[in-house]
């Protein structure tokens, strides 16, 4: 199988706002819960006593421009927070932040803070985003403040001195593989305590909502408003825990079931893949006369597998790049999730596998290409910073949720292969976290009733949407908005006047829907208006184009 290192999460120019492409519904079997030990709000902050916090919580931020290219109002500062929160006086580490302040103070209602996903996720450009998409009305009444996650970016960032094809994670089961596998996941988890083991035991959600309450502090701030994404709405979720009185609007797009955090998360991505692929052949079968798939389902689902078949044999050639069956397997997971992408994308790599010339914008499914711009900054974190930092936080926030013998793995993998052709393996193989320190603390029970908005597309292949309607669960007074028929993975703001109206409603009044709302997607604000739009330039939330191994 070719090793590939998956385009980042965040390669996005300060300017650009581009919107992440996947999607996922409902099936008749879910990844079961993992471990969950609960822990009450009052271990929020466990030095907080006494002042201890103070030294931080009394900072004076120090703005300034963030950069020669970027506007003047868009200001950039760092303050310092504890490494551990049990231990303030101890080792300090620096948290990037950054703001474009509401251009009408009068009408100002406070800060709304945001979180583009990750783990992993650089966060300091998200003002100049959200600046460019949010409704002027909105804009008015918050200050936008950005940060780089503790570990993250500018944020002390962590490393573990990972190759590329270390960072490679989601790897296909395979017999004769498999001891390689089990040895690449040790030798990742042995490099990541050598380089960092002091440090990335406390590279978690719960300390990174306790940074978050810091910041809100040093703001002058008695509570904070929040749009997070993805990843971002399990931070969320854990600040309403742990901070229930200091949460004022916070919007939770894409959701996270905080149970199945993270193993069973990462196991989700195999199951929603399943409806989405049925929904496809459907799709493609019910337009044979153009695209030449077969004309039912299952002549559809025939020619998929034949291929996959085929490229075991040989790969596919795509100016030399070798595309195997796992490859496209793996590709297809996410790409399934809009029955349009997936249909072109599958036609021309049947075309390359047949010798004929093949599309190549097409082809990124396969490719792993996005000729996405990157903002170079001057100094950049490690080259696996993002990758580090992700084991930290999926691996150090729950640690019991991963099982500690590699058989157990080896086992899933087989079954999962079995339940979920296409992703189970994938999903459900060895990882790092097998191997990982336990955690230094409980996982975050979330149980409260903050308020809350929940916003989720229907078809998301990150997120599914029963993940969504767990957390809506657990948020026992949050609402939720859903897109039926929604695709992609992030709605807010989408050009969609239901879900945008419900959400900027929200944002402007602070008064939840008085019941949960149900959309219908439009052709504007799908999936499948994205081959319209420029290349790498896609419609919807104010997010930059997500790596499928991320959330």
């Amino acid at each position: 199988m070719r090793r590939r290192r998956l385009a980042p999460l965040l390669a996005v120019s300060l300017t650009a706002t581009l919107a992440p492409a996947l999607g996922t519904s409902t099936a008749n079997a879910a990844p079961a819960a993992a471990p969950s030990v609960a822990s009450s709000s009052a271990a929020a902050s466990p030095a907080a006593k006494g002042g201890a916090l103070d030294p931080y919580t009394k900072q004076k931020p120090t703005w300034k421009r963030c950069g020669p290219g970027t506007p003047a109002d868009f200001q950039c500062a760092t303050i310092k927070v504890p490494l551990d929160y049990r231990v303030p006086g101890g080792k300090r580490i620096d948290l990037a932040i950054s703001r474009i302040r509401t251009a009408e103070p009068g009408k100002r209602h406070g800060v709304l803070l945001s979180n583009p996903g990750g783990p992993g996720g650089s966060g300091t450009y998200m003002p100049l985003a959200l600046r460019e998409e949010l409704p002027k009305s909105t804009l008015r009444k918050y200050d936008l403040i950005g940060f780089d996650p503790r570990g993250v970016g500018d944020s002390s960032p962590v490393t573990c001195g990972l190759t590329p094809e270390e960072e490679d994670w989601l790897r296909p089961y395979k017999k004769e593989t498999y001891a390689k596998d089990v040895a690449w996941a040790r030798k990742v988890a042995d490099k990541c305590r050598a380089k960092a083991g002091a440090t990335l035991p406390h590279i978690t959600t719960r300390n990174t909502a306790r940074d978050l309450d810091v910041l809100r502090a040093v703001l002058g701030e008695k509570k904070i408003s929040y749009l997070g994404y993805s990843y971002g709405t399990y931070l969320g979720a854990v600040y309403t825990q742990l901070f229930p009185g200091r949460a004022d609007r916070f919007v939770l797009d894409s959701a996270v079931d905080p149970a199945l955090a993270w193993r069973g998360m990462v196991q989700w991505w195999a199951w929603g893949a399943e409806p989405a692929f049925d929904r496809w052949t459907a799709w493609a079968a019910a337009r044979s006369g153009t695209y030449g798939l077969g004309d039912t389902p299952k002549k559809v689902d025939r020619t998929f597998w034949e291929l996959v078949a085929r490229a075991d044999r040989k790969p596919v050639d795509l100016d030399g790049l070798l595309v195997t069956g796992d490859d496209i397997r793996s590709g297809m997971r996410g790409a399934v999730f809009s029955p349009l992408t997936a249909t072109e994308a599958f036609v021309e790599l049947k075309k390359a596998a047949d010798g004929q010339p093949a599309a190549a914008r097409k082809l990124t499914a396969f490719t792993g290409a996005t000729g996405t711009g990157v903002a170079r900054k001057a100094a950049e974190p490690p080259a696996d910073n993002m990758t580090a930092s992700f084991w930290a936080v999926v691996c150090g926030d729950n640690s019991a949720a991963w099982p500690r013998n590699p058989e157990r793995y080896r086992k899933d993998a087989i079954a999962d292969k079995g339940r979920y052709p296409l992703f189970g393996d994938f999903a459900s193989s060895i990882k790092p976290c097998a191997f990982w320190n336990r955690s230094v603390e409980p996982a975050t029970n979330v149980n409260n009733k903050a308020g809350s908005l929940i916003v989720q597309n229907e078809w998301d292949s990150q997120t599914p949407l029963p993940s969504a309607q767990a957390l809506h669960k657990v948020l026992k007074r949050s609402k939720m908005v859903t897109v039926l028929g929604g695709e992609g993975h992030g709605v807010y703001p989408s050009g969609n006047a239901c879900t945008d109206g419900a959400v900027t409603g929200y944002l402007l009044t602070g008064k939840l829907p008085a019941k949960d709302v149900f959309c219908r997607a439009t052709a504007g604000s799908n999936a499948d208006a994205r081959q319209n739009q420029k290349r790498d330039q896609l419609p919807g939330s104010p997010l930059p184009e997500r790596a499928p191994d991320r959330f």
